[in-house]
């Protein structure tokens, strides 16, 4: 007998942290090495309760808002404000719909499925 599955979400809404480094179409310029290690740092702080809002407009190289509402596979977005899952890079969803609401987790550095460096996502609803 197959394990069940918890069915993942039709929408969610997170708030990242983007660490970059140089050469991942961001303006960051720290290198690779550094900006794993800032990722970790991050994500340490955050998780132990650092207020994720500050630590995310302090260190973020996501130029956006870096909160994002992401509608599933095969769900219709509601809004202009909401992004397909598919219309962002793997490592986003894949992480931020299998958290908790006020789950935090990283996505790695993957060249194919989180190309612009590592993110530390927070589920908010």
């Amino acid at each position: 007998m197959l394990g069940s599955m918890a069915k993942e979400p039709d929408r969610i809404t997170l708030q990242h942290i983007l660490i970059s480094f140089a050469g991942t179409q961001t303006d960051a310029t720290r290198p690779q090495a550094e900006a794993e290690a800032l990722a970790r740092q991050v994500l340490d702080r955050v998780k132990k309760g650092e207020d994720f809002t500050a630590v995310m407009k302090q260190l973020s190289d996501d130029p956006g808002p870096g909160l994002y509402g992401l509608a599933n596979r095969g769900v219709r977005q509601q809004s202009r404000d909401e992004y397909p899952r598919d219309g962002m890079v793997p490592a986003f969803g894949d992480i931020g719909f299998a958290l908790e609401v006020d789950g935090i987790g990283l996505a790695p550095f993957d060249p194919a499925s989180s190309p612009f460096g590592w993110h530390i996502i927070k589920r908010v609803k």
